[in-house]
């Protein structure tokens, strides 16, 4: 049976990424090479390095996600207060894009961020994964 291992982004500016996602998302640099032409960057949740990374390499920017794609990478906290704490940081730094709000199940409370590439990243409680799953 297969297995996600990975997901591979091409990003603009890889330093600010890495940046976005250790600051919001708590991952961490596990490798970091570049062949003098181009720079890979894999990251992950701390105990979580041989179950699922993000792959970020060097490249041209894409155009931007149009405001009603809700395509996007989810991470779920453990509290409608996380979300909240998220949110605020993220109104702060300017790339909050979707306030908290409240869905019914299996949807739960959830905000979204726009990454330093225009990615959407989704912050939940009270879905039927991860923390708030119970």
């Amino acid at each position: 049976m297969p297995a996600l291992t990975h997901l591979a982004l091409q990003v603009r500016d890889l330093d600010a990424s890495i940046a976005f996602y250790q600051d919001y998302c708590d991952l961490k640099v596990i490798h970091d090479r570049g062949d003098g032409a181009r720079r890979v960057v894999w990251l992950a949740e701390p105990g979580r390095e041989t179950e699922l990374i993000f792959v970020f390499m060097e490249g041209s920017h894409r155009p931007p996600q149009h405001p009603q794609d809700y395509s996007h990478l989810g991470f779920a906290v453990s509290s409608k207060a996380e979300v909240d704490a998220i949110a605020a940081r993220a109104a702060v730094g300017g790339c909050l894009e979707w306030a908290p709000r409240q869905e019914p199940f299996p949807v739960g409370y959830y905000c979204g961020l726009k990454d330093p590439d225009g990615y959407f990243v989704e912050f939940s409680f009270g879905q039927p994964l991860g923390p708030g799953a119970e």
